[in-house]
């Protein structure tokens, strides 16, 4: 403490007007908070004193607390104390859901990616479209986790999820049969006698393991060039990530670092040889619906230009949330740091623009998606179907290995944020 006190007097002497008015900046701060505070409690008082009917104390003190962290980010959140609990204990028995990641933007649920064979992906339901009600509940400022309870119920049950989306006038609606949803981590095929394709579901547990078989696999049937799909992945386990950078990147390569205004900066790197040649080309493609996770290793790509990206922006998930248990069981989800690419761009709401942009229409996805599905029940459900002539980012992906010219189209316009 007396070293703290020393160096905090060595500079009044010379430069002691500086201080002074950093310290009645400090102070105008905190009172500027005492005030603030003081309104909340002069509203919560008048409140208390003349609404209508007695309000609840727990009520109002919850609902408040839930605007205060809503108000920071999309992936902020508030628990009472029976969320709180639900949230972080393993609940025994089976739920069903219906396959997809979201967040929550201007007060709504947000679709970040539906996940590839679930209900919702064949539904048709997309990254970026909105939640707008729930079996004919407004979302309108509902917490995230109430929207995860509403969605998740009972295997064989139906859900009903009313959609914005972008570019269409009227709302959408989906009535979606809950399942236990499990996929593969990783899907993988040939595209010819030398590209070989992987696809990339979801960074779960398993995801690197999965990831070095097909690898193998592929090299074993003549691959030496690679496509790694990372379209509609909403992302998953740091760990995962870092691992899978590694299958591209050589031993030492900075992934991503975490850096935040009180938890400091962290920093990770690949622990190993690749698993692919340096040497051999590989294209990543990604779209609105890659978040996350799926963003660090496509940002650490791209930034060592070891793969050429192709599709569309990415998400732009790159926040890190941690747990804050509170004294009365309630808590806090609470983003602590963001993400940053080795190039130092942070991810966060901005997404990774791609190398070459080629889009993909929604209504084209669809059709893409039928026939596939239309393929499986009179064949092999469990075969990879690969259609570039319905796929306009996947025909660029083999051009582009094949030596074919591909040509970036033009991005649209970014809206404004009010």
């Amino acid at each position: 403490m007396k070293k703290v006190s020393l160096a905090l007097t060595i500079p009044i002497v010379f430069v002691g007007g500086f201080l002074v008015g950093a310290k009645a900046e400090q102070n105008k701060k905190h009172q500027s908070d005492a005030d603030y505070i003081r309104l909340f409690m002069d509203v919560f008082e008048i409140t208390k004193q003349n609404y209508v009917v007695n309000p609840s104390t727990k009520k109002m003190i919850y609902g408040a607390l839930n605007g205060m962290l809503q108000s920071l980010d999309p992936f902020s959140d508030f628990f009472t104390p029976s969320e709180f609990k639900e949230f972080t204990q393993d609940t025994e028995g089976q739920f069903g859901g219906i396959g997809i990641e979201i967040a929550r933007k201007d007060g709504r649920p947000i679709v970040i990616a539906p996940i590839e064979g679930t209900p919702a992906y064949k539904a048709g339901i997309r990254a970026g479209d909105i939640i707008i009600k729930i079996n004919g509940k407004d979302t309108s400022n509902m917490s995230l986790f109430k929207v995860i309870k509403l969605i998740k119920g009972k295997p064989g049950t139906t859900v009903t999820l009313t959609i914005f989306r972008k570019g269409v006038d009227h709302p959408l609606t989906f009535k979606l049969t809950r399942e236990i949803i499990k996929v593969p981590a990783v899907k993988a095929t040939m595209v010819n006698n030398h590209i070989g394709y992987i696809k990339l579901v979801q960074f779960q547990e398993n995801a690197y393991s999965e990831l070095a078989k097909a690898v193998r696999k592929l090299e074993s049937k003549g691959a030496n060039e690679f496509i790694f799909d990372l379209r509609n992945d909403p992302g998953g386990l740091l760990t995962q990530a870092i691992k899978v950078a590694n299958v591209f990147l050589p031993k030492g390569k900075l992934v991503v670092y975490t850096k935040g205004r009180v938890v400091g900066e962290h920093k990770y790197y690949t622990q190993q040889n690749p698993l692919i040649p340096m040497q051999d080309k590989v294209v990543v493609l990604v779209n609105g619906g890659t978040a996350s996770a799926a963003e660090i290793v496509t940002g650490a790509l791209k930034d060592y230009k070891r793969a050429t990206i192709i599709g569309e922006k990415t998400f732009g998930k790159g926040s890190v949330q941690n747990l804050i248990p509170l004294e009365n069981g309630a808590g806090l989800k609470l983003t602590i740091a963001y993400w940053y690419t080795p190039a130092g761009i942070c991810i966060n709401k901005k997404g990774i623009m791609p190398d070459i942009l080629i889009k993909f229409p929604a209504k084209e996805q669809e059709e893409l998606i039928k026939t596939i599905e239309d393929m499986r029940l009179k064949g092999d459900k469990q075969k990879v179907i690969l259609l570039p002539n319905k796929d306009p980012q996947l025909k660029a992906a083999i051009d582009y290995l094949e030596g074919k010219p591909v040509k970036s189209q033009k991005a649209e316009k970014e809206e404004k944020a009010s």
